[in-house]
């Protein structure tokens, strides 16, 4: 029986939980304390892949006697390069602390040293192994002190030292570094009592001190320390810039000004003008446009446009009261480029003058004041900076008025609070016509389109100069974007009040215009002009005065209402129902194999194994999710089918397919087939996702057609297939009608004999009988029965892959317009389904 230890697995097969176990365990035993995480330069140090790493490498001893083969271990952590003798130490150390006597006991199975020789000791040196308390030595303190290092050294070790200890610098072979420096004898004066004389000595010489030994060194006994010196290597200087009035003149003006006395900045002490961001972008925007100073109406303008294209939602005009009057004052004051006069806005009601806005209740006859005012001339090719900057400034406005007119709050605040708005719509559109005003007069018919859902017209509406302005520009404009504004602006009139739109007295030549516009392929201005209508046409009084002007010249309205019936199917989308005439009738699958014809069977024959097999397989089988088929009856079919002729001298002949070698190809040829197995009573092997087909294909996947004759007295069909329909159409010649070729002829049939054949004349096809059902039009001849077999004939064989294999009689559908005027209109489609 095998021992514990045995049984017991290595360090190196445990995982990372259970190493980290057997380890606790074992300094627990030893009594020392384990550092379960260590770091060295900053990282952590894995503990049982340091363990691997030194394993493999031959273990502590092999590694510290090794040459830098620490330093090797400290680049599998990644330590570094720089210092990389003081990091391989410490990871030697940690090795040393908490896996050296593991490793004894784990991979020697002996007891390490005791912990007094072992962990409380530095880590120079090694052979551990050998290590024991009667032959380990520790140095004292004066041979420590001697020599220069602090390394504990055991007897085996000697004066070796560790390439990878600190003291050893770069790693290269300095051990006289490591050596004692020679002693040196002080000076030592003769402090003796007894006083020599001059007698005594004969000389009058005072008292030498004791000279020491020679200090002198030649090539022969310099000190290794000497003889191994290497300098140290160079670093570039790091320089920095002196700071000199040159080049950097602030800072020595401030230290000048120091110097004479300057007052210094108290902190935290705001002066005026600093300290406040100042008021946000909208109030900054209103009090630039209201200053009057051109650089910061630019600078109003140009932050408007950008405000209510980005941020229009936000920008109310209720928010910042002045704000919607200082922008459509600024858009009037484009008058004075063509007439001499400067708008005054006032609001207060006593004050009348040809120059003067009334911004609560409108200011009347506008129209009359800007043609009594003086024309200023200027030519058009002639445009000085203040003119330029004048037009860009009002175009700028013009939009942001339109773009924040959009917002229904503000529109509704322009009605309610003023008038200016009405005044403005007024004055700009009977400006003189030139082409720098074109963009402006857009966006003033945009402006129009926003706000008339909130006016009424008064009664009658052609007191209204605006009203007026609106079918004039339908009668005189040619512009398209004008006119379709236009349409619009005179349909939305009291849109959104309780009021009803009084649109009336519109000239008979305007109406006439419309209609005409509604011939025109643009969707668009058809939709304005049919939106107008619709609106004109809602008050009795106007259809009154159609019916009543209703001339072949002055209003045609039997175009017009011809027109109008035409302009139903506008904008209509065709909707497309499926109906289903007749149900799918669902084919009832072969239960036996199809006959292989003749002209397949022959090129069969003349194909090599396996492919003869899979292309059999091909023609009489097809793939069906459902359907299975036993692995017994497929090979016996095989079988049946070609081992009578394996035996014959035929070109190419070949054996048989083994029975496992032929099911497996069945997978391959088929991709959802499946061999399986059926448990049960007795286990069933079958083949799932295939079945026999009805009918068998060729090579290229073409239906062979089936001759379906069924004479009285036979059990079944002729069941003979043919390639195409000349082969079946000549076969139910010959064979079924009795026809023979005349003699010498491959194209000619002679009627000799085909009584015998077919005594009754007549059709057998399926359950036909054309021709004994009392025709009036067909006699029971043979002249008639040979016109009429070829009926039965499909024009065309189909292709396989394109049949449906789960239906004999696909639905039968038809995709119809409902409610469409013509000869397959109708709400019965089975009145002209065509079965497609």
């Amino acid at each position: 029986m095998a021992s514990v230890d045995e049984e017991r697995p290595s360090a190196l097969q445990l995982d990372n939980g259970a190493f980290f176990q057997r380890l606790k365990a074992f300094h627990e035993q030893r009594g020392t304390s384990l550092e379960v995480a260590p770091r060295v330069n900053g990282r952590s140090i894995d503990l049982q892949k340091l363990y691997q790493v030194v394993i493999e490498l031959g273990g502590y001893d092999q590694v510290s006697r090794a040459r830098l083969e620490w330093r090797k271990v400290g680049q599998i952590f990644g330590l570094g390069a720089t210092n990389a003798a003081a990091y391989a130490f410490a990871l030697k150390t940690v090795y040393y602390k908490s896996l050296a006597a593991f490793e004894i006991k784990e991979r020697y199975n002996r007891e390490p040293p005791p912990k007094e020789i072992l962990e409380q000791v530095t880590a120079r040196g090694g052979d551990l192994l050998t290590r024991t308390v009667a032959n380990y030595r520790q140095p004292s303190a004066e041979e420590q002190v001697a020599s220069g290092d602090d390394e504990v050294t055991t007897p085996n070790g000697g004066d070796k030292m560790d390439l990878d200890d600190p003291g050893s610098g770069t790693g290269r072979t300095t051990r006289g570094l490591r050596q004692a420096p020679p002693q040196r004898v002080l000076f030592q004066p003769d402090l003796s009592s007894s006083r020599q004389t001059r007698t005594a000595t004969g000389h009058g010489q005072s008292p030498q001190p004791t000279i020491a030994p020679s200090l002198a060194y030649t090539g022969s006994n310099l000190p290794s320390s000497i003889t191994n010196y290497e300098p140290r290597p160079s670093f570039p200087l790091t320089l920095r810039g002196v700071t000199t009035p040159a080049n950097n003149s602030t800072r020595f003006y401030q230290q000048v000004n120091q110097q004479h006395g300057v007052k210094r900045k108290a902190k935290n002490v705001t002066e005026p003008g600093s300290g406040f961001d100042g008021p946000n972008i909208y109030v900054r925007t209103l009090q630039a446009l209201k200053s009057g100073i051109p650089g910061e109406i630019r600078y109003a303008l140009h932050h408007l446009v950008k405000i209510s294209h980005e941020r229009g939602d936000k920008f109310r005009f209720e928010a910042f009261p002045g704000m919607a009057e200082a922008l459509i004052e600024y858009i009037m004051g484009i008058t004075s480029e063509y007439y001499a006069i400067h708008w005054r806005i006032t609001y207060d009601e006593n004050i009348s003058s040809d120059n003067v806005i009334d911004a609560l209740n409108g200011t009347p006859n506008l129209v009359e004041k800007m043609q009594r005012a003086k024309r200023v001339d200027f030519a058009d090719e002639l445009w000085n900076e203040e003119t330029l900057v004048h037009f860009e400034n009002v175009m700028q406005a013009g939009l942001a008025t339109r773009n924040l007119l959009h917002m229904e709050e503000n529109a509704q605040y322009l009605v309610k609070e003023t008038n200016l708005a009405r005044d403005m719509l007024t004055i700009i559109p009977n400006l003189p016509q030139d082409y720098r005003l074109t963009e402006l007069r857009h966006y003033i018919w945009d402006i129009a389109e926003c706000l008339v859902p909130y006016w009424t017209l008064p009664n009658p509406p052609s007191s209204d100069p605006l009203y007026q302005l609106l079918l004039n520009e339908l009668q005189e404009s040619a512009d398209r974007g004008a006119i379709i504004a236009c349409l619009r602006t005179l349909c939305r009139f009291s849109m959104n009040l309780t009021v009803n739109n009084n649109i009336s007295r519109v000239p008979l030549t305007t109406i006439l215009k419309i209609v005409d516009w509604c011939l025109l392929q643009d969707e668009e201005l058809v939709a304005a002009a049919l939106d107008f209508l619709y609106q004109y046409t809602a008050s009795p009084l106007n259809v009154a005065l159609l019916l009543y002007n209703h001339t072949a010249t002055e209003c045609p309205l039997a175009s017009l209402l011809g027109r109008m019936s035409s302009l139903l199917h506008h904008g209509e989308t065709e909707v497309q129902t499926k109906v289903i005439l007749q149900q799918a009738v669902p084919e009832i699958p072969a239960s036996t194999l199809p006959n292989v014809p003749a002209d397949l069977l022959q090129r069969l024959l003349q194909m090599d194994e396996p492919e003869r097999s899979n292309v059999w397989l091909k023609c009489v089988f097809e793939e069906h999710k459902d359907s299975e088929i036993t692995q017994i009856a497929l090979w016996t079919a095989y079988q049946s089918r070609f081992l009578q002729y394996s035996n014959q001298n035929l070109p190419n002949a070949t054996g048989l397919l083994p029975a496992a070698e032929f099911i497996k190809n069945v997978s391959v040829i088929f991709e959802s087939a499946t061999a399986q197995v059926v448990n049960g009573v007795q286990n069933k092997f079958i083949i799932k996702g295939i079945r026999p087909r009805r009918h068998p294909t060729d090579l290229r996947h073409h239906v062979y057609l089936r001759c379906m004759w069924k004479p009285p007295g036979q059990a079944d069909y002729c069941n003979e297939y043919l390639p195409n329909g000349d082969a079946l159409k000549h076969h139910l010649w010959q064979v079924h009608c009795g026809l023979k070729f005349k003699d010498g002829s491959t194209a000619q049939y002679s009627a000799e004999g085909t009584a015998a054949v077919n005594p009754r004349v007549d059709c057998y096809w399926g359950n036909c009988h054309r021709l004994s059902t009392g025709h009036p039009k067909l006699d029971p001849s043979i002249f008639n029965l040979v016109r009429h077999v070829p009926l039965h004939i499909p024009l065309e064989n189909k292709d396989a892959q394109q049949l449906d294999r789960n239906y004999k009689f696909p639905p039968a559908t038809h995709t119809f317009v409902p409610n469409r005027l013509g000869p397959r209109g109708g709400h019965d489609p089975r009145l002209w389904a065509d079965g497609k």
